[in-house]
């Protein structure tokens, strides 16, 4: 077992564990640490907990220190910079007419380096707009290309449910979303109903997937023959999350519901609709 605690350096970024060392450090302390970008400032999300070795990947990154005033007053500095640059960027994007969208601008804590983050259809050939930033901003210069789920996480904004994006809020990974989850749980495949703001398929469609694919499982299918104490009757119907079956039988096209349930106990033969 190892001690680690974990941090983020984004409000809904990725968790990443750092070796807390003599460190006496509580949850929602504001941390330095060192990352492959460099000196860095984030936010303890997770306390000093003891995990075993092979779920972590070692050697883990020490804790520099807590973080003081100073280094909470020059984080929104850089903040202000980040502005400053984002607006000399997009001017210096007109003037070399490239075809980019420009998302955020980002300070490393140590002011090493400058990140722009944008988004474009394709490749973009943006060596000659370094030239112009890193002559403006004297320091190193890294434009990175995202894609519009990383564009809608960096933004923002309010999805169709209401509320504001989870992906913004707090989903560290996107998770795999597929048209195969939307028909699971019978929903409307008109793209504009089961598409976020970023233009891709809901990463809620992750979030009971696994429940709608066990009840499947257990389920008979539409169309499918079961023989119960009323006689023969073809599945109709199906409430997959309340696993309740509608079953139309044959003899006098009655509808009947059964639960899961009750269909076990009355141990019902089931047949394939080909029958």
């Amino acid at each position: 077992m190892i001690e680690v605690i974990g941090v983020r350096f984004k409000k809904a970024g990725k968790i990443y564990y750092f070796d807390p060392a003599d460190h006496n450090i509580s949850l929602n302390d504001y941390v330095i640490v060192e990352t492959v970008r460099g000196v860095e400032f984030g936010k303890v999300v997770i306390a000093n907990r003891q995990v075993d070795e092979e779920d972590v990947v070692l050697p883990l990154k020490k804790v520099i220190r807590i973080a003081t005033e100073q280094d909470k007053h020059d984080v929104a500095e850089n903040q202000e910079k980040a502005k400053t640059a984002l607006e000399v960027c997009k001017e210096k994007i007109i003037k070399h007419e490239l075809d980019m969208n420009l998302v955020d601008v980002e300070y490393t804590f140590d002011r090493n380096k400058v990140i722009f983050y944008f988004t474009a259809d394709g490749r973009v050939d943006f060596r000659n707009l370094v030239k112009d930033l890193a002559a403006m901003f004297k320091t190193r210069i890294e434009l990175r290309q995202i894609g519009v789920r990383d564009e809608a996480k960096l933004l923002g904004g309010i999805g169709p449910c209401g509320r504001m994006l989870c992906c913004s809020t707090f989903l560290g990974d996107f998770e795999p979303v597929s048209i195969k989850m939307a028909k699971d749980q019978n929903l409307s495949l008109n793209p504009a109903k089961i598409s976020g703001l970023c233009g891709r398929l809901m990463c809620c469609l992750k979030y009971e997937n696994d429940d709608y694919e066990a009840a499947k499982r257990e389920l008979p299918d539409l169309g499918d023959f079961i023989y119960t104490s009323y006689g023969k009757g073809k599945v109709v119907g199906l409430n997959i999350l309340q696993k309740i079956i509608q079953i139309e039988m044959t003899e006098n096209e009655r509808v009947i519901e059964y639960t899961l349930d009750e269909l076990i106990e009355e141990k019902v033969i089931s047949t394939q609709a080909t029958e």
